[in-house]
């Protein structure tokens, strides 16, 4: 996997049903501007606090979407024990291309454990999956060889890192050339520089343009925006900028999170506004001395057209 695959909200009506209307608009929006593919039913997307019927309304949704754009659907799937996350990989598979397995949490298994849990979940699936490390959530701290030999089995194609900094295990991770998927944020740019194939990326759902064109300036101003966006449990500030924007009908989440306090949104708009500024100035900038923008080193004018839709 390769590019950047956003973390897709799930978004709610205000009577609290899941508003698959507004889900079909978001997805569409983030493949216009620049997303290589979907992700659903990750933690972004609140998967845990739905129902199994809304999960599959979910997954209804998204599939329609990524078979009409011809692009691929990753869809969460884990619990902390393996039986239980077999069975939910089974009943997902279906719907996705990759599977997005958290790391057993709150266990803390042996490291061995961990590895013979994505061994049993890769035997009883046909569809590839993709570890997600996230250690500051799940208590369980992997050892960089334990890392590697995920990357190396058959029924892996890339993994979900979010080491929550750039340590010496990542620096080793990325210089093994495995293919690794950047899942914090805020380093996704050094990580791509570094080596990272990718990035899954919740961010992307309100700037998707911005985050599959990065470079060292839309990084920097990326950054403000990406600090309001976790600065309250996620995703209640990411779903208030949305519908601020129109891109959902309503920023409900469901309980036990609740609405964010109305000055962090504030601060995240603000955020959002000061990248498209800067955005738009390397763009000029570029313009001025003749230098043509790529696909890689600018996203300027799909970023523009990012915002004029939502302006």
């Amino acid at each position: 996997m390769h590019g950047v695959h956003v973390s897709l909200i799930t978004p709610f009506t205000a009577a609290g049903a899941v508003d698959a209307a507004s889900l079909a608009r978001l997805a569409g929006h983030v493949l216009d501007h620049g997303a290589a593919g979907l992700v659903a039913l990750a933690t972004t997307g609140e998967a845990a606090l739905l129902s199994a019927a809304e999960q599959r309304t979910v997954l209804e949704v998204c599939r329609a979407v990524t078979i009409d754009r011809g692009v691929p659907l990753t869809v969460g799937a884990g619990t902390m024990g393996t039986d239980d996350t077999v069975r939910q990989a089974r009943e997902r598979a279906p719907m996705a291309d990759a599977l997005l397995v958290v790391v057993p949490y709150y266990l803390r298994p042996s490291d061995e454990g961990v590895v013979e849990h994505f061994q049993a979940v890769g035997a009883a699936v046909d569809v590839p999956l993709l570890p997600y490390n996230i250690p500051y959530r799940t208590g369980k701290q992997l050892h960089l060889d334990t890392l590697l030999r995920l990357l190396d089995l058959d029924c892996v194609t890339s993994m979900k890192h979010c080491p929550g900094a750039i340590d010496a295990d990542t620096l080793a991770l990325l210089a093994s050339g495995r293919p690794v998927l950047c899942g914090d944020d805020a380093y996704t740019y050094p990580m791509l520089r570094l080596g990272a194939a990718g990035a899954i990326s919740a961010t992307a759902c309100l700037a998707p343009a911005a985050c599959a064109g990065l470079d060292l300036a839309t990084h920097n101003a990326l950054l403000p925006l990406v600090d309001a966006l976790f600065a309250e449990p996620s995703p209640a500030v990411l779903k208030a900028c949305l519908a601020e924007l129109g891109l959902i009908d309503d920023p409900a989440v469901r309980a036990p999170l609740r609405a964010p306090r109305r000055e962090t949104v504030r601060r995240a708009m603000a955020a959002y506004r000061a990248l498209y500024a800067e955005v738009d100035a390397c763009a000029a900038a570029r313009a001025a001395c003749g230098i043509a923008a790529t696909t890689r080193s600018s996203a300027a004018s799909s970023c523009a057209a990012d915002r004029n839709h939502t302006s």
